[in-house]
């Protein structure tokens, strides 16, 4: 196959993405209730402890969102070697992690926080691969 040749590392990029965005929207559609709940409790001492529900909502449409762009994207790599879906759908990525890094901080959660870090830096070197 012809994509894995020459695309191997950036579908790989795609997949990893593709699993952690796919699973944590899929997760927060399938159990709203307990994420509101957990996620109330986190940032109850921070000043978005009134917003939590929109800002779970925003998270959960650019999640859904960029899960789809990079779906879309590793099938235009493979029939046409196309890159704009893949990179959108990177790049929400990174902004939907910069979303929740601001919670985190917020929440004064720097464990957290710095969790995110490994999946904004795989964001990057998606970015970089694409855009090359």
């Amino acid at each position: 196959m012809k994509i894995f040749s020459n695309y191997s590392t950036e579908v790989l990029t795609l997949l990893f993405l593709i699993v952690t965005f796919l699973q944590s929207g899929i997760d927060k559609l399938t159990d709203w209730n307990g994420n509101l709940t957990f996620i109330k409790g986190h940032f109850k001492n921070s000043p978005l402890k009134n917003a939590v529900p929109l800002l779970l909502a925003i998270v959960l449409i650019v999640e859904m969102a960029a899960s789809i762009c990079m779906l879309v994207g590793v099938y235009q790599l493979y029939t046409s070697e196309i890159k704009e879906m893949a990179l959108l759908g990177v790049a929400l990525s990174a902004v939907s992690l910069l979303f929740l890094l601001i919670g985190q901080r917020l929440a004064k959660d720097y464990a957290g926080a710095m969790t995110l870090a490994v999946y904004f830096i795989i964001c990057l070197f998606g970015l970089y691969l694409l855009n090359k």
